[in-house]
């Protein structure tokens, strides 16, 4: 951020062009990270990752509700963007540990703000939700 942007968050100082090209929002390493931390696992895997080393079951069964699949996909993902190392030991059978790579523990504090603040705006955003589906029940909604 340059000095003529002091207290502007970075998202909104960056140059958009208008409209924004459809194309250039794909390609967006913003676009992308979101959309591959963002699915239902990979924050939480992440998290759990945080704090310690985990051999796959007993990540499995950390985590209820998912399934060995989508574990182990969720797991292949964020080991091929470089977030989580696989450490394969060589004991009968093998011993295979999940942890976060040193990028994996920098996307930590990001995602710590991010859920700090959703957790502070939790009752306003669900606020805001009931009074705009009120407003759509009722006639008075957007545009109305």
């Amino acid at each position: 951020m340059s000095g003529t942007h002091t207290n502007v968050p970075s998202v909104l100082a960056a140059d958009l062009p208008t409209p924004v090209v459809a194309d250039e929002h794909e390609r967006c390493p913003v676009t992308d990270t979101l959309r591959r931390i963002g699915d239902k696992w990979s924050v939480l895997v992440l998290v759990l990752l945080g704090r310690r080393r985990y051999r796959f079951n007993d990540l499995h069964r950390s985590i209820d509700g998912i399934s060995q699949r989508m574990l182990t996909r969720t797991l292949r993902v964020l080991e091929e963007d470089g977030l989580v190392v696989r450490e394969v030991f060589p004991t009968v059978p093998p011993g295979v540990e999940y942890g976060l790579t040193p990028l994996g523990r920098g996307l930590l504090d990001p995602l710590s703000a991010l859920a700090d603040w959703a957790v502070e705006h939790h009752g306003a955003v669900n606020s805001a939700r009931r009074r705009y589906r009120q407003s759509t029940v009722d006639g008075t909604g957007p545009g109305d």
